[in-house]
């Protein structure tokens, strides 16, 4: 029977700890704790051995010891008088942290609902810039983070909330910061601020990664001309760009003496078009001068009038009719 027991015991000691519902994906999770701020690592790398988290869990430093804490003051005892596990409590934990602004769970007919409890807001005035993660030279990007500018006013609520009714978009965390503009000297003195330079940002961990397109100096040489080749075709790039060099000579050289606008700007194309329409003259030359010597040798007469578009004189009117 004491045999049984050791079995008993040393296999249960063994079975793998139960895994939250709502515990990040391996990878989710590591990018969780590699963006922590710098202060929150070094503290972390200072806490002793014995007060981490196994290798196994799903908590991170300080929600393992939040729940140790919480577990040694007796607030984790339901009513049968078992204390929760760390996934129990984790889950728990989750749902609270992930919570939606202006809606409420509701029983209907046994099946659960989401009831807005606020005032719906069809077209917010807000505006969610976002923009790249900020990536240290030589490490990799972090495809489980994405960062935002947002107004002053909008809260953490308000940044899960309108990810989650917008995009559907499932967040961990969301940490903020402000960034206020410096003064700057107008003509007068007076020194004032830039409203661009004042925004709050927001880092928002995602459950799921996302990918930005491929950087074009990332691309092959083919994938790199087959994307100018589609931004040309959709959106004119080039033309927008030499259009946008022209207008600028045209009327910055506009009043300049004995300037005539040509189409080019650069040296090298002037002198390419030069080129162009002087082999184009020799051609034309050479194609006049091959059809009168093939007139000659037909002896058919060749006339020439000093004014293009001029009627021919009678006498070359009776020469034609003969």
């Amino acid at each position: 029977m004491q045999a049984l027991c050791r079995v008993a015991r040393r296999l249960y000691s063994t079975q793998p700890p139960e895994r939250a519902a709502s515990a990040l994906p391996k990878f989710a999770a590591a990018a969780r704790d590699a963006s922590a701020p710098m202060a929150v690592r070094e503290r972390r790398e200072r806490k002793r051995a014995h007060l981490k988290p196994p290798t196994d869990s799903d908590l991170t430093q300080s929600e393992y010891s939040s729940y140790r804490r919480a577990l040694a003051k007796g607030e984790l005892m339901d009513q049968r008088g078992r204390d929760m596990t760390e996934a129990q409590w984790l889950d728990a934990l989750n749902e609270r942290r992930t919570r939606l602004r202006g809606l409420k769970v509701t029983d209907s007919n046994g099946e659960k609902e989401l009831e807005v409890v606020g005032q719906r807001i069809y077209l917010p005035n807000i505006i969610f810039r976002m923009v790249r993660n900020h990536t240290p030279t030589g490490k990799p990007y972090n495809p489980y983070e994405a960062t935002f500018r947002v107004p002053m006013s909008v809260t953490k609520t308000d940044v899960r909330s309108y990810l989650s009714a917008v995009y559907g978009v499932k967040t961990t965390y969301i940490r903020t910061a402000n960034y206020f503009s410096p003064l700057y000297r107008r003509y007068n003195g007076a020194k004032t601020t830039r409203s661009y330079r004042t925004y709050k940002r927001a880092v928002v961990g995602l459950v799921d990664p996302f990918y930005y397109p491929e950087a074009m100096e990332d691309m092959t040489a083919e994938d790199r001309k087959k994307r100018m080749e589609w931004l040309n075709e959709k959106f004119a790039l080039d033309a927008l760009k030499r259009w946008r060099r022209h207008e600028l000579v045209r009327t910055s050289l506009s009043g300049s003496k004995n300037w005539r606008f040509t189409g080019h700007l650069r040296r090298d194309k002037i002198l390419k078009a030069v080129a162009r329409s002087r082999s184009r003259m020799v051609r034309e030359v050479e194609d006049v001068r091959e059809e009168l010597a093939n007139k000659r040798a037909q002896g058919i007469p060749i006339f020439s009038d000093t004014k293009r578009g001029s009627r021919p004189s009678k006498w070359r009117e009776a020469l034609l009719a003969n």
